[in-house]
Formats: C-alpha cells, sequence, structure tokens
C-alpha cells in the first residue's frame, strides 16, 4: 500500500505541472480555441466582403473545423462564402482588371482579393459544387495566361496567393498552377527577400540599406515575416512530395525558421520590427501566431527538428495564451492593418483584429496536434478516478461552490447540488470552473482551510 501511494505521489507532482500549463494539452488548447472562436463569431455575426482581412480570419476558422468537426464554424464559413457569391473583387471586364493595391471590383488580380479563393477551394473539397470554384479557376487561369510573373510584389501576397495556387492543383491536376506558383515566387525573391538575413522585406520600398530603422538596421516587419512563413506551411502541406521545387521551398522555410528564433524576445513575441526590438518595442501578436503556427506546423510534418524548435514554438503559445488571449476570448495585442512597424504606435490588450483571430487559431489547432496526452492515473491508494464531460481533472470543489452527487444525473447547467457528503465513502462529481485546485495525491482525507469536510475523491485530469 505505501508504493501505491509514492507512485500517486509521484505521478501527482507529473500531474501538477501539467495543470500548471493546462493550456498546453489537447484538451485545454481546444476549449482555448473554442472560446477564442466563439467570441469572435457571437460579437461578429454578420458577414463582411471578401478582402483579405476577413479571408484570413476564415483561413484560421476553417482549419479549426478542419480539426474539430463542428458544423457550426463550418457553417459561418459557407454563408460567408454565399455572401460574396464565391468571388473576390467581382468586375467582369477584364479589361479593367488591376493588381496593384485598390479595394474596388476592378482588382480583381489583386491577392487581397483572392485569399477568399482558399476558403473556397477547402469548401470545394468538403463537398465538391462547381460553383465553389468557378470564379477562382476564371481568375487564376486568365492571370496564368498574360505573360507578366511581377503579381506579388508585397509580402502579404505569399499567404493570401501562394496556396491558392496548390489547392487548385490538387482539385484539378493542371501544372501550370506549380509552374506559375514558382514564377511568381522568383519575381517576389529577387525584390524582397534578403538571403543573408532569411528574411523577406514587406516590399521593395523596406529594402535595406535604401530603408532602415532609427538605429540603422534591417526592417522586418513581422507581419509581413508571418505571411510569407505561415504561407510556406500551407503550400508545403498541399504540395505533393514529387513536386519540382519542394526541395527548395523546405530549404526557404527551414532556412526562415532558423531565423526567425533567433529574434524571440524573452516573453515569447516578436517585436514588429524582428532585428531591432527597440524601434518599435512591446508585443505584437498576428506576427507571433503566424510564426508559432509556421513552427508547430513544421515540427508535426517532419520537417523542423523537435529538440530546436519546440522550445520556441512553446514560448509563443505560451504568449498567446497568457498574455494575448483576454479573459472574455478576445485575442489583443494586434497591430492594425499597416505595413510596418510603426515608432510610437499604440498597441494593447484591446486591440484586436480578424486576421489577428485567424493567426491564433492555425496557431491553436497545430498546437492540439502537437500537444502529448496527459498522463492517466487510476486505482491510487484503492481509491477510482472516475469520468466526467469527457476529461478528468485533479481539483477538489470547495464547500461554498457546490457540487453534485454522483448518483443523480448531470443537469443541464452543470455540476451544481449544494448537499455535504454524508461520509467518506460518498462520491461526489465537481463545478470544473470554479473549482479550486489542490496540489494532493489521491487519499480520501483531503482538507485545508477552505474545505470544511472530508473529500472522498480527487477527479485526476485526462485529455482525449
Amino acid at each position: 500500500m505505501k508504493r501505491y501511494y509514492l507512485t500517486a505521489l509521484l505521478l501527482w507532482a507529473i500531474l501538477s505541472v501539467a495543470y500548471s500549463q493546462a493550456s498546453f494539452t489537447k484538451s485545454e488548447t481546444l476549449r482555448v480555441i473554442d472560446k477564442v472562436n466563439a467570441y469572435w463569431q457571437q460579437n461578429n455575426p454578420k458577414h463582411g466582403r471578401s478582402f483579405w482581412d476577413n479571408a484570413a480570419y476564415h483561413t484560421g476558422n476553417m482549419e479549426v473545423y478542419f480539426l474539430t468537426g463542428n458544423e457550426n464554424y463550418l457553417r459561418y464559413t459557407e454563408e460567408w462564402a454565399k455572401h460574396n457569391e464565391w468571388k473576390g473583387a467581382k468586375s467582369n471586364n477584364k479589361n479593367e482588371w488591376k493588381y496593384s493595391y485598390g479595394e474596388t471590383d476592378e482588382y480583381v488580380l489583386f491577392g487581397d482579393y483572392q485569399i477568399c479563393f482558399q476558403n473556397y477551394a477547402d469548401l470545394y473539397m468538403l463537398s465538391p459544387d462547381p460553383k465553389k470554384i468557378a470564379r477562382a479557376r476564371e481568375v487564376m487561369e486568365y492571370q496564368m495566361s498574360t505573360d507578366r510573373n511581377d503579381y506579388w510584389w508585397w509580402s502579404d501576397g505569399l499567404y493570401m496567393v501562394m496556396p491558392v495556387m496548390t489547392k487548385l492543383y490538387k482539385i484539378t491536376g493542371n501544372d501550370l498552377y506549380l509552374k506559375k506558383l514558382h514564377e511568381y515566387l522568383m519575381y517576389s525573391d529577387s525584390i524582397m527577400y534578403d538571403s543573408e538575413a532569411a528574411l523577406y522585406y514587406r516590399d521593395a520600398r523596406y529594402v535595406y540599406p535604401k530603408h532602415q530603422t532609427v538605429n540603422g538596421k534591417k526592417d522586418f516587419w513581422a507581419r509581413g515575416v508571418g505571411w510569407v512563413f505561415a504561407g510556406f506551411a500551407k503550400v508545403l502541406k498541399d504540395l505533393p512530395q514529387s513536386a519540382v521545387h519542394r526541395s527548395a521551398y523546405v530549404k526557404r522555410f527551414q532556412d526562415m525558421a532558423k531565423a526567425i528564433a533567433a529574434s524571440q524576445q524573452p516573453g515569447g513575441y516578436w517585436t514588429r520590427s524582428m532585428l531591432d526590438p527597440t524601434f518599435a518595442p512591446g508585443p505584437e501578436t498576428s506576427g507571433t501566431a503566424f510564426f508559432t503556427y509556421g513552427f508547430l506546423w513544421g515540427i508535426n510534418n517532419g520537417l523542423l527538428d523537435k529538440e530546436t524548435y519546440g522550445p520556441v514554438a512553446l514560448k509563443g503559445w505560451e504568449y498567446l495564451v497568457n498574455t494575448a488571449l483576454q479573459e472574455n476570448g478576445r485575442i489583443g495585442y494586434v497591430q492594425p492593418i499597416g505595413d510596418r512597424a510603426i515608432p510610437g504606435q499604440v498597441i494593447d490588450a484591446n486591440s484586436t483584429a480578424n486576421f489577428g483571430v485567424g493567426a491564433f487559431l492555425l496557431a491553436a489547432c497545430e498546437m492540439v496536434r502537437y500537444a502529448p496526452e496527459s498522463p492517466v492515473l487510476q486505482n491510487v491508494y484503492a481509491r477510482h478516478t472516475f469520468s466526467l464531460n469527457g476529461s478528468w481533472r485533479a481539483i477538489v470543489d470547495p464547500f461554498d461552490n457546490g457540487f453534485y452527487d454522483y448518483r443523480l444525473k448531470e443537469n443541464p447547467n452543470g455540476f451544481f447540488k449544494n448537499q455535504k457528503m454524508r461520509d467518506k465513502s460518498d462520491l461526489v462529481e465537481y463545478n470544473f470552473d470554479t473549482a479550486q485546485q489542490l496540489m494532493v495525491p489521491g487519499d480520501w482525507n483531503t482538507q485545508n482551510d477552505k474545505l470544511f469536510f472530508y473529500e472522498g475523491s480527487v477527479w485526476y485530469k485526462k485529455d482525449f
């Protein structure tokens, strides 16, 4: 019996550490996802236009659907797609189609109006219907028929459109999508990739030394680099192993990972100007979320070394859940729409945006895939652990919070019944949301100054 008790203490120590990092487990990360996504959708019930910022959120929402199978999330993106008629910019006059910056309907070839095609393609692959990708194919196939290759002139465009090319390739089998992807990327590299730093400038205006921070350093904008890093992850996810340029893209992704990791701040985040933290100091969530997503995806898919990049990813995730995530589910510290680090720009817990939420959701989904299962503890000191609502937790309910007698069925509002146990053989189920945590082994005589009676069981945490 003594041996079992010591084992319980040892396992309890392991579980205590796991609980202190609750949001690093699969079940807790899923709860975080639901909290964040429910908050966003409940506070944004109207479906906006198909421009990049909304579409970037939906790339995160679709990843949540693929992970969880939650039909409500799928429906939210489907309704948005229908609202926008499965289109980006809506002009039908090809003679007026443009790809410089613009937000009106003639900017059909501008990547900010093409990112929506990622979501339409995903919806098509779930339930094929030609109308879902008809406009995407019309636009991209017209674009590929031109002799221009300078469509991706800003770093954001690599996230917006590279995955469109690989998704439409998967659907159609048309090799031209991969050929043109590479041609367009080579143009992007020629104007904004710094091979020495292994990072991308936001666009040609910010190339060093023409542009530099006030401290004379190269100015790599975190969200801009994040768009590219996440874009490569999404491309590699869909790209066939036999693709001609796959190995080059893997190397670029790995080179970027090394450079990005080197500029992470002690608090787990990245500053807006990555190599000059004093230029626009403080945390920024959208870039950090894209980086965290990229690191986790790379580890999960065998392209990044876990020992090297696991700590980087976990520090990033810790920032996201402990600083960026607010109590009500809002994602804060997101730099507003822009194109550079701006000294003096205030970014705080109330600074949020749709694209920042989308980036957070991408990182969270990969965190679920990365996180280990928590250990299972059973039959401790002749006591049993009991399943409750799909998870177990090692907490005991203070008397003033109430508990629920195990002999009764769960009531619709949770586990509440203000009834004191009659004796130590009684088993109780607890209100997990408000109950106090106790760092104790599983012996029945659990008690502290807030518990005015003995408890018969301790709930041990388990993830599924």
